[in-house]
């Protein structure tokens, strides 16, 4: 027998839970019940509402790590941005605060389950660390945030790592139900389902095997360098320079305004010779610049956090005097917002 656990959590995508829930079934019915299929949630048996007009689903159980078979993530339904408690990337942050995001993790270390993702399900899993260095897809307004979130963003239809399935784009949860029924019992049963819905599956299958084209589509990025191997080079005069970084030099007590709330950061920036190393103190994480840049009068640069999900940020600050402004983005996340001032 073949579990079939399919995640729900407040502000759920419909169609990306209901299509897979309709194609196992189908295939369930086709091969004399070796699968057998339940909503679940992270807190067990509850109604839960979907995003955009609330409609409910009793969901029966509680999402088991150790139960052989797949378990599958949909994605969020909302507003792609803003900071309203609607929006996709809220939702999907609260999702990722819930037990949910360690049930996940202890199932990926299962070698007889497989985790699969819809639309959005992947920016979850990603958010919460647990698809770093991994090759998946999502919704195309949000592979930007996937890679941000420490995942390798493969631009395909559906992306199959082993123990990891994700599909890109909100129908695709058809497509990956349809592949893991041919994957787990194979393409007669499958066959049987897509003329039983008329529907075939869409999209080639990533795999990282066979023979690479000239060029990989996900050929990771360069490593960017740590701040305190290469610091920030400005460009200009040498003395322009020096007076440029010296302005951002001191600690910092600042405030990032996030779409989860408001987060207290420290600053800490050095210059040295019109270079500029820097960290940020974030409770009890301590995090280098990456790649600090003067441009414009600005300073620039990248941060890998933890807290209160992974992301690889980018900001973007200004100095007036003892103030400090700017703003941090990662991928479709609106900006948020940093204030602060120097401390004495």
């Amino acid at each position: 027998m073949i579990h079939i656990q399919i995640v729900l959590y407040d502000g759920f995508d419909l169609l990306d839970a209901i299509a897979p829930y309709e194609v196992f079934c189908a295939a369930a019915m086709n091969a004399e019940n070796t699968l057998s299929v339940q909503f679940v949630t992270a807190e067990g048996a509850r109604p839960v509402a979907s995003g955009i007009n609330g409609l409910t689903i009793e969901a029966s159980g509680r999402l088991n790590p150790e139960l052989a078979g797949i378990i599958l993530v949909p994605g969020a339904s909302g507003a792609l941005e803003g900071e309203e408690p609607d929006s996709i990337p809220a939702i999907l942050a609260r999702a990722m605060n819930t037990e949910l995001t360690g049930l996940i993790g202890r199932a990926l270390h299962h070698e007889e389950i497989a985790v699969a993702t819809v639309c959005g399900g992947s920016l979850l899993l990603a958010m919460g660390g647990l698809l770093e260095g991994r090759p998946a897809v999502t919704n195309r307004l949000g592979m930007d945030l996937l890679g941000a979130a420490g995942a390798v963003p493969v631009p395909a239809r559906i992306v199959d790592d082993g123990n990891l399935v994700t599909g890109g784009g909100v129908t695709s949860g058809l497509d990956v139900a349809l592949y893991l029924v041919e994957r787990e019992l194979g393409p007669r049963i499958a066959h049987a389902v897509e003329q039983l819905f008329e529907f075939e599956r869409r999209g080639t299958v990533w795999r990282e095997e066979g023979i690479a084209p000239g060029s990989s589509m996900i050929a990771p990025d360069k490593e960017p360098h740590n701040a305190g191997n290469e610091a920030a080079k400005p460009s200009g005069s040498l003395h322009e320079s020096i007076t440029q970084a010296s302005a951002f030099a001191g600690e910092w007590d600042t405030i990032l305004a996030t779409p989860v709330g408001k987060l207290k950061v420290r600053l800490s920036i050095s210059t040295s010779g019109g270079t500029i190393r820097g960290k940020a103190i974030q409770e009890d994480e301590t995090v280098e610049f990456i790649d600090p840049e003067l441009r414009d009068n600005k300073l620039i640069w990248s941060l890998r956090i933890t807290k209160p999900m992974r992301l690889n940020l980018k900001f973007e600050v200004a100095v007036d005097g003892d103030h400090i402004t700017g703003f941090a983005k990662a991928g479709l996340l609106p900006a948020s917002k940093l204030t602060g001032k120097r401390v004495p």
